[in-house]
This record gives C-alpha cells, sequence and structure tokens, in this order.
C-alpha cells in the first residue's frame, strides 16, 4: 500500500501579502493611547550664527552664537500618528561678534544706513557684538519612527518661524587704544539700542533630525535683515544642538 503526502507551496505573492497583513497588525495606531506622549513640546536650542551674502569689509570673530526657547502644541493625524504639527511661541535671540569694528545704528544727516566702521586704527572694543532678541511662532510638520514612545525613536521636522523683533543693540567691552592698551579698563562696557535699521518682522525655514531629546538642526531667514538701503543684504542663517522634551 503506498500513501502520498501532498505539500502546499506558497507563492511569493502570497508571503508577501502576510508580511503586510503582520506589520499591519503591530501597528495598529487606533489602538495607541497618545494623550499623554511626550513629543516635543519644549525645545531648547543653541549653536552657531552666521550671516550669507555677508561683504568681505565686514568683519566677524569668534564663536557668534544664539539662544532659542520654545513653548510647543503637538497635534498627531488621526489616520498616521506617526505624522504631527507642532505649534508654538518662544523667543529668539542671536550674537553676532566682530573684530575692530563699530556699528552705527543712529542715523545722521548725510548717513541713514547702520554703518560698518573698521576702527584698527583708532580706539575699539576689545570684545564686540551686535544682539537681535525676537518674539518668535514656530510651526513645524513632524515625523515620528515610534509615535508611542517618541523619546527612543527616530525624529524629523521640517517648518517655518515667524517673529518679530523686541530688541537690536551693540555692545562693547573693553575700550582699547590702536596699540591695543586698555582706555578705561576691562571692566568697562558700553551698549547701544536701536531698531529703526532693522526688518522689524522675519520670516525662516527649519529643519531638525535627531533621535530622542537631542536633534540637529538648521535655519536660514528669508527676509533680510535690514531694512532695504538700510544696511547691508545680509541673511542670518543658523545651526545647532535642540534638546526637546515634555
Amino acid at each position: 500500500m503506498c500513501t502520498q503526502a501532498a505539500t502546499a507551496q506558497t507563492s511569493p505573492a502570497d508571503s508577501a501579502a502576510k508580511a503586510k497583513a503582520a506589520a499591519k497588525k503591530k501597528f495598529d495606531y487606533n489602538k495607541l493611547n497618545l494623550k499623554n506622549r511626550a513629543n516635543d513640546h519644549f525645545m531648547f536650542q543653541a549653536g552657531y550664527d552666521g550671516w550669507a551674502g555677508k561683504p568681505d569689509s565686514i568683519q566677524t570673530s569668534g564663536f557668534s552664537r544664539h539662544l532659542n526657547v520654545y513653548v510647543m502644541m503637538d497635534m498627531p493625524f488621526k489616520t498616521n500618528p506617526q505624522w504631527s504639527v507642532g505649534i508654538g511661541a518662544g523667543i529668539g535671540s542671536s550674537n553676532m561678534f566682530f573684530e575692530k569694528t563699530d556699528i552705527r545704528l543712529t542715523s545722521t544727516a548725510t548717513s541713514k544706513t547702520a554703518a560698518f566702521r573698521n576702527v584698527a586704527d583708532t580706539n575699539h572694543f576689545k570684545k564686540y557684538k551686535l544682539t537681535n532678541v525676537w518674539a518668535e511662532a514656530p510651526v513645524e510638520l513632524r515625523w515620528v519612527k515610534n509615535p508611542a514612545n517618541p523619546n527612543k525613536s527616530l525624529k524629523i521636522a521640517i517648518g517655518a518661524k515667524v517673529g518679530t523683533m523686541i530688541s537690536g543693540y551693540t555692545k562693547g567691552k573693553n575700550l582699547q587704544s590702536a596699540s591695543g592698551n586698555s582706555v578705561y579698563g576691562n571692566k568697562y562696557s558700553m551698549k547701544l539700542k536701536e531698531r529703526a535699521f532693522f526688518n522689524s518682522t522675519r520670516l525662516a525655514g527649519t529643519l531638525r533630525v535627531g533621535y530622542g531629546a537631542l536633534s540637529l538642526y538648521g535655519a536660514f531667514q528669508v527676509t533680510g535683515l535690514f531694512k532695504e538701503g538700510a544696511g547691508p543684504e545680509v541673511y542670518p542663517y543658523s545651526v545647532g544642538i535642540c534638546i526637546a522634551g515634555l
């Protein structure tokens, strides 16, 4: 007596369908509780600042830098919470440092522009910076690999931020002679505030890529720092580290 056993074979199409069904079952987002998840409701950013289009006659120096702090709302998509929109508000700042430079932010009878003067051959400050501060509203389109646990997941966010300037000023420390000798002592400083030459509104594109609470980010301002004809045509940019959480 002879017995034959029939063996069922699975086609490549059947295997792909089963794998797709298993993946769909594994990532059933409808069953996830996302109400209390941490997804970048607070962002702290710090890093390097630069000016695109800066003329060679303007001598920057040192590590120009910024500090930004934002509080965000995160709104995940119902159809796929890997995607969400972040909307927030906060404060952004920029500190550009210069070497043997004097910046005149006050208009005169003969000049209505912000003047950048090379003062290497006369008295100049050892440390000198231009600071701008904005109240800002950032918006991001966010993607996170694991929406249930963003603090242990790959993250990508692209967006923009719009801001209004709340302060603009120059500050110099330790006035020196052309030969480098201190004029009034190293504790002497001078601060001059003026916003008239700056664009009151700025718009910048942003990008963040990271894992968990830490990410690298960049921003490029598409509006000029100065009003047309009131200063050099420069476009600030920044790169740095973002620490996000809550």
